[in-house]
């Protein structure tokens, strides 16, 4: 698939785009990714609020980005009703 990154394209990434740049987690190279960051959101492990806080911001300017809406305010609103 043209969309799909394969492990040479992802390490060519810079840290800014990803959504955990620490982490190197949730690319945000398109807006397959940025949806799937979204949905994947809960499932990065160790990093603290502040990180996901960040994670999020950068996430919504990514969507803003690829024409990818966001209704969430808050990463903690993610996934709820």
């Amino acid at each position: 698939m043209a969309d799909e990154l394969d492990a040479e394209d992802r390490n060519a990434l810079p840290e800014s785009a990803f959504a955990f740049p620490r982490e190197r987690k949730e690319p945000l190279s398109d807006a397959k990714h940025v949806r799937n960051a979204l949905a994947r959101f809960d499932q990065v492990k160790d990093v603290t609020d502040a990180e996901r806080d960040e994670a999020f911001k950068r996430i919504k300017r990514a969507a803003d980005r690829f024409g990818v809406e966001v209704s969430e305010k808050s990463w903690r609103e993610l996934g709820k009703p």
